[in-house]
C-alpha cells in the first residue's frame, strides 16, 4: 500500500499549496474536499509563506554578492596592518627604534613575531591597539613609521570596519528573516496535514487505486514501499490488457 510523504522543501511546500488552492478556486465550497475554513487559513498563509521565503532568498544573494567585497576590504586590512608591524619591527633590527616601541602597541618588547590577525576579532582588537599606539607614540615625539605610514593603515581599517558593520547587518537581517520562516514553516505543514488529512476522509469512500488519483489531484504526494511498483505496473498492465480485449 503506497504511504503519502509530505513535503520536506519549501518549494515542495509551496507547491502543495498551491494545487490546493487552485482546486480551491476550481470548485464550488460544496464540491471541494477539503473545507471552506481550511482554504480560508490556505489563502492567507501561502501568500505570506511566498513573501517570506522570497525576502529571505533575496538577502541571502544580496549577502553573497556583497560577500566578495567585504572579503577584499578584510584581505587589505590586514595586509597594511602586517606591513605596518614588520616595517616597525625592521626599525627595531636596524636600531633605529629602540625595543620599548613596541609596547606602544601592545607587543611584547621581547618579540617580534607579528600578532595572528586570522579572525575579525583579531583584527578588529590589534587595528585599534596599532593605530591607537602610533598615535600616542608621535604625540610623545616619536619619528612617524612610514610605507605604509599609520594615516594610510587607518584608511583600510576603517574601510574594514564599515564593511565588517554592513555585512553584520545582513547577516542580521538575514536571521531575523529566518527565524520568522521558521514559524511560517511551522503553520504551512499543518496547514498542509490538515488539508491531506481532510482530503483523505472526503474520499475514504472510494478504493484505494481510485482514492489515490482523486487525493493527487489535490497535491497529495504518494510513494509505494520496496517492491509495490513492480506488482502495481503488472495489475496495471492487466487492466489494460482486459481492456483491450473487450474492445
Amino acid at each position: 500500500m503506497p504511504y503519502r510523504r509530505l513535503p520536506n522543501t519549501d518549494a515542495a511546500r509551496i507547491r502543495a499549496m498551491k494545487i490546493a488552492l487552485e482546486k480551491g478556486i476550481e470548485l464550488p465550497p460544496h464540491k471541494m474536499a477539503f473545507s471552506s475554513k481550511t482554504f480560508i487559513r490556505l489563502q492567507k498563509i501561502l501568500p505570506q509563506f511566498e513573501h517570506g521565503i522570497s525576502l529571505k532568498n533575496q538577502s541571502v544573494k544580496f549577502q553573497y554578492s556583497k560577500g566578495r567585497n567585504f572579503n577584499d576590504t578584510e584581505r587589505k586590512a590586514r595586509i597594511y596592518l602586517t606591513h605596518f608591524i614588520r616595517v616597525m619591527n625592521m626599525a627595531i633590527f636596524r636600531g633605529d627604534l629602540p625595543v620599548e616601541t613596541r609596547a606602544y602597541y601592545g607587543l611584547a618588547t621581547n618579540e617580534s613575531t607579528v600578532p595572528s590577525l586570522n579572525t575579525e576579532n583579531e583584527l578588529v582588537s590589534w587595528g585599534r591597539r596599532i593605530i591607537e599606539g602610533e598615535g600616542f607614540r608621535i604625540k610623545k615625539g616619536g619619528n612617524p613609521i612610514t610605507n605604509p605610514t599609520i594615516a594610510v593603515v587607518k584608511v583600510r581599517f576603517e574601510q574594514f570596519l564599515d564593511a565588517l558593520n554592513y555585512s553584520q547587518t545582513l547577516n542580521k537581517k538575514t536571521n531575523d528573516y529566518a527565524l520568522v520562516n521558521n514559524e511560517l514553516r511551522k503553520e504551512a505543514d499543518e496547514l498542509i496535514i490538515s488539508i491531506w488529512n481532510e482530503v483523505e476522509s472526503h474520499f475514504s469512500n472510494l478504493n484505494e487505486e481510485e482514492r489515490r488519483k482523486e487525493c493527487e489531484k489535490y497535491g497529495l504526494v504518494f510513494f509505494f514501499r520496496k517492491g509495490e511498483l513492480s506488482k502495481n505496473n503488472v495489475i496495471e498492465d492487466i487492466k489494460l490488457s482486459e481492456k483491450n480485449i473487450q474492445i
